[in-house]
């Protein structure tokens, strides 16, 4: 598995990192993408696409046997996308879920993210 230096480089990349112990806003964690939750937000006039990179913290012990998303676990994966609907429904927003995928397509899509932060 290849590590990964997460730092975000545009609005358009969030990552919810596994971890065994708490982080802070603003830190360097050193990860391994397992996957991505592909969808997109807003309403019908103003829909903007809002993935999230899943990844697992370098050091983290308890999930050191999950190697793509799928591993979590269907009732997991199905907590983390009902979070995510209802994180965005607080705020008065609608999030709709395209679908899950394994960790190639995340690093495609954390490619894409950096090719235009270069721009």
């Amino acid at each position: 598995m290849q590590d990964i230096l997460f730092r975000v480089l545009v609005g358009g990349v969030d990552a919810l990192v596994l971890m065994d112990e708490p982080a802070f806003t603003g830190c360097v964690l050193r990860c391994r993408v397992i996957g991505i939750i592909e969808g997109e937000q807003g309403s019908k006039k103003d829909k903007k696409r809002n993935d999230r990179i899943v990844a697992i913290e370098k050091e983290n012990h308890s999930l050191a046997n999950i190697v793509q998303i799928n591993d979590l676990g269907k009732k997991f994966l199905n907590e983390l996308e009902n979070f995510f609907v209802n994180y965005h429904e607080l705020s008065g927003e609608k999030y709709k879920i395209w679908g899950v995928n394994g960790p190639s397509q995340a690093r495609k899509r954390i490619g894409d993210a950096m090719r235009l932060y270069r721009k």
